[in-house]
């Protein structure tokens, strides 16, 4: 099994920064994919960006394209989400989740992940 326990949310204001860390626990987090997703009150969960096993692919949403940096240490078991200029709207609760061990090099979609963190509120404020 893998456990996922997120820390760095909080309070912020618009164009403020913050950076969200998901401490991971498994044997197989290294060749995982990992990736954040968002959920803000009566919305669906939405993808933010995925990060491949190796570090070296990233993709993320049109809607934080440029402003948020996914990242990851394998050797501290740790995934990050650099969030810059934040926006009101991205307002949300945040979650990192594992992937499938055999799933593709970067997933996109919830059905793709195995394992999800509990998930930390971001608030933006205007």
């Amino acid at each position: 099994q893998v456990q996922l326990v997120e820390s760095g949310g909080g309070l912020v204001q618009a164009g403020g920064s913050l950076r969200l860390s998901c401490a991971a626990s498994g044997r197989t987090f290294s060749s995982r994919p990992m990736g954040w997703f968002r959920q803000a009150p009566g919305k669906e969960r939405e993808f933010v960006g995925a990060i491949s096993w190796s570090g070296r692919n990233t993709y993320y949403a049109d809607s934080v394209k440029g402003r948020f940096t996914i990242s990851r240490d394998n050797a501290k078991n740790t995934v990050y989400l650099q969030m810059n200029s934040l926006k009101p709207e991205d307002t949300a609760v945040y979650y990192c989740a594992a992937a499938f061990l055999t799933t593709v090099v970067l997933p996109t979609t919830p059905s793709e992940y195995d394992y999800w963190g509990q998930g930390t509120q971001v608030t933006v404020s205007s």
